[in-house]
């Protein structure tokens, strides 16, 4: 991986840990509960890098096919909101090593003393399945530590190495990591071709998939896999190492300070009641109990209606006028959060080059003087 790859302004998540000052807010969180990071964090900022998608289309699309949808949206309510905790110790090496450190791909990140990871001693042939749908971990990270680690085609072969990638367009983070059914081709297309890929010669190699018939849940040999030879200099992928370098750098004394001056003292504040109190009180949980019979007394009342409303109901018409003016509500409501999100995320870009840039004020200059001449 190459955390700190990826486009601007389409993998905003790259720059988070810039604008935060480091790993130390990380830190921080797993003090407040009492040793543990508590994973709810990293739901929320996932629905924050698109709301208009998962928040808003995802209760949207509840309200307009009720009939048919409860199921299937209680069942990933469920699975979403069923967070993990993670130690401080495991949460602050992931941050510092991985998101912000991006030692992976240079041989730094230290797993014990005398021993850190090699990508280059890997043996097994590595497979390697991206999406440009993917914002968290888009293609720019996952195939962007190969020229970084092989600096040529010729020295991958002579390491003995096979890596094997495809990508997919559209497909999203959810859909490639932790879904069965988004891309169910292409994890079958994987898993059927293990022994053809044991037996490449050392090299690069683009998979194909070939499926005439268009069913995503058919198998060889209704549909073919190729392994079409690829160069290592041809990944060429924008970087930013200077501007990330001096997060690090920024990170690294934040930590510093954080851990040698306030660290202790949050410790010695913090209990397993206050951490309990914090959990409870954590925006994702919040916005899912205060919601429940168990939790608000009042939601029974609203059960109860609710009942009535299921036995005396009566849809309309998927061309009645009323629904297709609803429709056209969700659909500009969704496209104004799409808007704001993406102003933000242009801000938060612009942020982030002024405070990490060799100049800002030059940059600032230069972005004046486009602005300037857009506008005529």
């Amino acid at each position: 991986m190459s955390y700190w790859a990826g486009e601007a302004g389409v993998n905003p998540m790259r720059i988070t840990g810039g604008l935060l000052g480091g790993v130390w807010l990380t830190h921080l969180a797993a003090d407040l509960g009492d040793g543990r990071f508590d994973g709810a964090w990293l739901a929320q900022n996932f629905e924050n890098l698109k709301p208009e998608k998962a928040i808003w289309e995802k209760y949207a699309g509840l309200f307009a096919k009720v009939d048919t949808e409860r199921e299937r949206f209680l069942e990933f309510e469920r699975w979403w909101n069923g967070f993990y905790f993670m130690s401080r110790e495991e949460i602050v090496a992931i941050v510092e090593n991985l998101f912000i450190g991006n030692k992976l791909e240079n041989g730094e990140f230290r797993i014990c003393n005398g021993c850190t990871a090699d990508l280059r001693r890997i043996r097994n042939p590595l497979v390697i399945f991206s999406s440009y749908g993917d914002n968290i971990t888009p293609p720019h990270q996952a195939l962007g530590w190969i020229p970084a680690v092989y600096k040529d085609t010729d020295d991958l072969k002579r390491a003995g190495q096979r890596i094997v990638y495809l990508t997919n367009p559209h497909v999203g983070h959810l859909g490639i990591f932790v879904s069965a059914k988004v891309a169910r081709l292409e994890h079958r297309a994987i898993l059927e071709s293990l022994d053809e890929i044991e037996e490449l010669n050392p090299g690069l190699y683009e998979m194909q998939i070939d499926n005439p018939s268009g069913d995503p849940d058919c198998h060889k040999p209704q549909f073919s896999v190729r392994f079409i030879e690829r160069k290592v200099e041809d990944i060429d992928f924008a970087k930013q190492p200077e501007s990330f370098e001096r997060v690090r750098a920024v990170s690294e004394a934040n930590e510093a300070f954080y851990r040698t001056f306030v660290s202790l003292w949050v410790q010695a504040a913090t209990n397993p009641w206050i951490a309990e109190s914090l959990k409870w009180q954590h925006p994702m949980r919040m916005s899912r109990y205060v919601f429940s019979e168990v939790f608000n007394p009042w939601m029974r009342v609203v059960a109860g209606l609710a009942d009535v409303v299921k036995k005396e109901r009566r849809p309309m018409p998927d061309a009645h006028p009323m629904i297709m003016y609803e429709q056209e509500f969700f659909g500009r409501v969704a496209e104004a959060m799409e808007t704001v999100r993406e102003l933000r995320d242009a801000g938060n870009e612009q942020v982030f080059r002024l405070l990490y840039s060799r100049n800002p004020f030059e940059l600032s200059i230069k972005s004046l003087a486009k602005v300037s001449r857009d506008d005529g």
